[in-house]
């Protein structure tokens, strides 16, 4: 058998702009001593709810408005460690979560990261046309920070990142979120251990043929405890199919009311 030859030669390659950032975040995972605990949670009931409502609302906006509902009755869901200028806890009065948005920009694929403030206050919809303008507008409109430190080098990017992370809890709030919130199960995988250097990191798998999804927190674990994350786990199935699921048949119900009245 002849062996097909290739003209290609080995080569050195600089590291792209679009994973420089994707860099940044696995050294700063590698900082926080992070533990992910599981559960297969039941979503038969906002799935049906999503199903019926006059506005499509996407699974991860539906996940980080919940989660932001439970945050606010466990407060460690809503503090940072700090480490300078002496270890201590900060705590945000509520949450601001933070979407990971995959992009193509001139053919690369980049990740970006969408914010929401007040994450549990807003509405469905609105939160749902914010992370479509995220999907869809200029990257350097809309993650224009995020776009401007991917530019700088190494060691620049590092002294931004440490005065973002450091100095001030609600500046680190404000740039990177009280939790954040990353999935592939639209394609029929799961994430066993979303990285990252927040407090908490939330994600969650394809459904099965009854409606339920492995819902996994990723949590630091100097702040809480395997205990307490199974209580959030399954006060999170209770907002999904309780609170969120009801402001999904409002949608239904304020729909009715409109058509009756023209």
């Amino acid at each position: 058998m002849s062996r097909s030859l290739t003209t290609e030669q080995p080569r050195r390659l600089a590291i792209p702009r679009s994973r420089r950032l994707v860099i940044d975040l696995l050294r700063l995972n590698r900082q926080v001593p992070t533990t992910p605990h599981d559960r297969l949670i039941d979503l038969s009931v906002v799935a049906a709810a999503r199903e019926r409502a006059t506005e499509r609302i996407s699974w991860s906006v539906l996940f980080i408005k919940a989660f932001s509902i439970v945050a606010a009755k466990y407060p460690p869901l809503r503090q940072s460690y700090m480490s300078w200028p002496w270890p201590h806890l900060y705590q945000h009065p509520d949450s601001t979560a933070t979407i990971v948005t995959h992009r193509e920009v001139d053919g690369e694929p980049w990740l970006f990261w969408s914010q929401f403030p007040h994450s549990d206050k807003q509405s469905l919809v609105r939160m749902q046309m914010h992370l479509e303008h995220c999907q869809t507008e200029p990257v350097q409109l809309m993650f224009k920070k995020q776009w401007w430190l991917s530019a700088l080098p190494t060691w620049m990017r590092r002294i931004v990142w440490w005065w973002t992370l450091n100095t001030s809890g609600v500046m680190r709030v404000k740039r990177c979120g009280t939790f954040f919130l990353t999935t592939i199960g639209s394609r029929g995988a799961e994430i066993s251990h979303p990285p990252g250097f927040l407090t908490s990191g939330l994600t969650f798998g394809p459904f099965d043929d009854r409606g339920r999804s492995r819902v996994t927190l990723a949590y630091d674990h100097r702040l809480l405890d395997g205990r307490m994350v199974a209580d959030i786990l399954a006060d999170l199935e209770q907002t999904l199919n309780g609170a969120i699921a009801d402001e999904l048949a409002e949608m239904c119900t304020a729909t009715a009311k409109q058509r009756l009245a023209a």
